[in-house]
């Protein structure tokens, strides 16, 4: 079955090759995209000795559960915040064996949001061992629009660092 476009399956090949190059393994955590970063790199064949796994974190307690989100950061920021992503990425770090993380959190729509959080707002965050990369977006369109555009910059800050580590670019 093949769920993704060329432009996400462009991407998530690449991540794999580079991450791979480095001995790199991945892990995703997930919030707007239900799993959908985690299946794009899975649709590659080969993909296994990169992947490690995929934290689907929904609600605020998977995210706390799983991940070790501090309640103090979803009350005080919510869950769709900078201070969560990079408390979801650096989680996945470090309930994983892997050496990338990349996180995102957002409100995908159609409902949902708020003046402070429109629909369309993702946070992303990549972390490593040594540090955590955060970026804000917000993206146009209905929710499978906002989803796409979420997966697609998710793997572009993935890959960025990659490339960043290996000392090559695309």
């Amino acid at each position: 079955m093949d769920n993704f476009d060329n432009q996400i399956r462009d991407l998530a090949t690449s991540v794999l090759e580079h991450c791979r190059a480095i001995g790199w393994k991945a892990a995703t955590a997930e919030s707007c995209t239900g799993g959908l970063i985690a299946g794009a790199l899975t649709e590659i064949a080969g993909s296994s000795d990169v992947v490690d796994r995929g934290f689907v974190t929904y609600s605020n307690e998977a995210k706390m559960q799983m991940l070790g989100v501090p309640a103090k950061i979803l009350e005080v920021h919510g869950a769709v915040s900078e201070a969560t992503a990079r408390a979801m990425a650096s989680g996945a770090l470090e309930n994983s064996g892997a050496a990338v993380t990349v996180a995102v959190t957002g409100v995908a729509g159609p409902g949902g949001g708020s003046t402070e959080k429109p629909v369309g707002l993702v946070h992303f965050a990549v972390a490593t061992p040594d540090s955590v990369v955060a970026e804000r977006r917000v993206f146009e369109g209905d929710r499978g629009a906002v989803r796409h555009q979420t997966v697609l910059h998710a793997l572009r800050m993935v890959l960025a660092r990659a490339e960043a580590r290996s000392g090559t670019s695309t």
